[in-house]
């Protein structure tokens, strides 16, 4: 953490320079950006610059003595910051980036974004460092290696949150220099509104006869088994068939009355933030119930299932009510 905030501390005059950014890095239509060797920058450090006063007054002593010895060590130093500042630019030249996976949170969450590095070159890419909003990860890549990387953000409201413009550096070899490119990836994720505190009162469930069963989905008389399918409960699985491997079954009951809910926005009072995470509680009650239950919101209908399927389905239309694309 010390040096993560010595290197903070050191680059911190170079957030200062204002640079066209012309060279963004961009992903094509896989996912995936490519690092080019015209869209790095690179500039000296707060070291790199110390560095260069001294081989400045080391030569300027150097003429007024007259010291041979003087000037080859101010050549053989300024040669060798010239190798570094080649070693920093090949270093990031030719890292290919891809966007990973940002699971869906709620809002006041952190979202998590991940993105891998791919190192398609026979050397090693030490210190590499990846930077987005106030949140960064370091690696080294070792030859022809891929690592995944993770950015976090907070999340303030509900909606479509995207990952914003990254950027990639890299201090190797001796920390004279820093090379960073602008990087912008198509990795975003959905924001679900904070679900409320207590779930709303809404009208009285709904219920449907079936006379003949209810497809393995009723609750008061067993009537068989099946194959199980996604989505089922896991209180109706036949543990005991399956811990005497005759395959993953679950048990079907009917003669029942099937519990239907319908969460309708007109039933609710308040704000349109408010109703919206008064939604948001209803469906994982419901969810967690594992009852059937629809939403109605302006604009949207969703006929009443059951499952994770229909569940972020809702979630997502409460995520992205009234937002334009």
């Amino acid at each position: 953490m010390t040096g993560s905030a010595d290197r903070t501390a050191d680059d911190s005059w170079l957030k200062r320079v204002r640079l066209p950014i012309r060279r963004l890095v961009c992903a094509d239509s896989t996912g995936s950006a490519r690092v080019g060797g015209r869209q790095i920058y690179i500039l000296p450090t707060a070291y790199g610059l110390l560095y260069a006063v001294l081989l400045v007054l080391m030569l300027v002593g150097s003429i007024n003595y007259a010291n041979n010895l003087g000037f080859l060590l101010t050549f053989l130093l300024a040669g060798l910051g010239v190798v570094a500042m080649l070693h920093t630019w090949r270093n990031l030249v030719g890292v290919v980036l891809l966007s990973g996976q940002a699971a869906d949170i709620f809002a006041g969450e952190p979202a998590r974004f991940g993105i891998q590095l791919s190192n398609l070159r026979r050397w090693p890419r030490p210190g590499l460092q990846l930077a987005g909003g106030d949140d960064s990860d370091a690696t080294d890549l070792a030859a022809s290696e891929a690592q995944r990387l993770e950015l976090s953000m907070p999340s303030r409201k509900r909606g479509r949150l995207r990952l914003p413009r990254i950027t990639l550096s890299t201090r190797y070899p001796l920390g004279l220099f820093r090379a960073w490119s602008y990087v912008e990836l198509p990795l975003h994720c959905l924001v679900y509104p904070a679900p409320a505190a207590a779930s709303p009162t809404l009208v009285a469930p709904s219920y449907r006869q079936s006379r003949i069963g209810d497809r393995g989905v009723g609750a008061d008389d067993f009537t068989g088994q099946r194959h199980y399918r996604p989505g089922d409960s896991p209180r109706h699985i036949n543990w005991k068939a399956l811990a005497r491997e005759q395959g993953l079954l679950t048990k079907r009951f009917g003669g029942d009355r099937a519990e239907r809910r319908w969460l309708d926005w007109s039933q609710l009072q308040g704000d349109q933030e408010q109703r919206l995470s008064q939604l948001c509680r209803a469906i994982l009650d419901a969810s967690g119930e594992e009852v059937e239950y629809g939403l109605k919101i302006p604009g949207t209908t969703i006929r009443p299932a059951r499952g994770p399927a229909h569940r972020n389905r809702c979630l997502a239309q409460l995520a992205l009510f009234g937002e334009v694309e």
